[in-house]
């Protein structure tokens, strides 16, 4: 005697979508927020198009400037330094793991102010200063020094910014 088996699993079946459908879908995916080629490609990939109408569909949305790199670069930069605070690193990082070429990114890495930057750095570094409850000044130092390493902040300028605020401290 056999029985059925109840399927477990958690993944839902994923709707295929025509090209038709599927460029009314990325229009609007892309007119919300300015989007990576990369990104449109893996959510074209989702809605289960082959690798040629993907990108038939990604040279539409280029030609109908939903698609555009330069700016796409330009302002992930703005968004990541400017709310998130993140150092020229890890933003490049950001941005290589979206694929895009060096070019863009060096015109994208062109948004950030470098007195803008500095003072970014030297507010973010006195606030984990003050915040970092360590009686030893080398341990506090090093804590301070990794957290603005993970922040994606270069480590010459996170020194030099460190003895600066031993300064005045």
């Amino acid at each position: 005697m056999s029985f059925l088996r109840k399927d477990y699993s958690n993944e839902q079946q994923k709707k295929t979508l025509t090209p038709g459908q599927a460029k009314v879908k990325i229009a609007a995916f892309c007119a919300y927020q300015e989007r990576s080629q990369q990104e449109v490609r893996d959510k074209l990939y989702d809605y289960g198009l082959y690798s040629d109408e993907v990108e038939e569909l990604i040279s539409a949305m280029i030609t109908e400037n939903f698609i555009n790199e330069e700016r796409f670069a330009q302002s992930y930069v703005r968004g990541k330094f400017n709310l998130k605070k993140w150092g020229k690193i890890k933003i490049e990082q950001g941005l290589k793991q979206h694929k895009l070429s060096p070019n863009c990114i060096r015109l994208g890495m062109r948004e950030i102010d470098g007195d803008k930057y500095w003072e970014s750095l030297l507010d973010l570094a006195e606030k984990k200063w003050q915040a970092v409850k360590e009686n030893d000044a080398f341990k506090k130092k090093v804590k301070v020094h990794r957290y603005l390493l993970g922040r994606g902040f270069e480590n010459d300028l996170i020194q030099v910014a460190l003895d600066q605020i031993k300064k005045d401290v």
